[in-house]
């Protein structure tokens, strides 16, 4: 009997479900220029989210990668490679795609420092689906965002209760998770636990 399981994320798939979204937002004619702020490196979700985002951007040449930065999953590093994508592409910037909210609320700051507009001159697509998130989702400053749940209480006493009850249990476990846009955040903010 399998008595292990892994109980979380997809983190490769959470790329592909935003850019399931930005192939959408390029059937209107133009593509765009992606900067990418990855989390920490080594990390289980910087891994998977580059794998998600190389294997979706390949070969679709309305995508064209400018820049990939390391960063450490916190708003100051998403600031700081901002600043440096914007000291190296300015203008060019179609995309940010920040590995976590936190790097992406950093990226917001720089990106309004600069004077751009943000979901105009650029759109930012993060990954997390926090409530500062999907409030800055509900103004218009980010994009889209994609959840990683982190309440994974529920799903850990079923397992274990189908453990105890003698079932098999599968070898992953995904949660179901979201995708947010700007008028699915303003419904969800109120149901927001974390």
């Amino acid at each position: 009997m399998n008595r292990a399981a892994y109980i979380g994320s997809d983190f490769r798939d959470e790329w592909r479900r935003a850019a399931n979204w930005l192939v959408h937002e390029a059937e209107e004619g133009r593509g765009f220029n992606v900067v990418e702020l990855q989390g920490t490196p080594g990390s289980a979700p910087a891994i998977g989210r580059k794998r998600g985002f190389d294997e979706a951007l390949s070969g679709d040449a309305r995508f064209r990668r400018l820049a990939s930065y390391e960063g450490d999953f916190t708003r100051a590093k998403g600031r700081s490679l901002m600043e440096q994508a914007l000291r190296e592409h300015s203008r060019e910037i179609g995309i940010v795609y920040a590995h976590n909210d936190d790097m992406a609320l950093g990226a917001i700051e720089a990106i309004e420092a600069f004077g751009l507009k943000l979901g105009k001159d650029i759109r930012i697509i993060s990954v997390d689906a926090t409530r500062a998130a999907l409030k800055a989702l509900s103004i218009g400053k980010l994009n889209l965002v994609v959840e990683c749940d982190p309440l994974l209480g529920p799903q850990l006493m079923k397992a274990v209760k189908d453990l105890v009850a003698g079932k098999e249990l599968p070898m992953k476990i995904v949660t179901a998770e979201g995708l947010f846009t700007p008028q699915s955040a303003k419904v969800e903010l109120g149901n927001r636990e974390f």
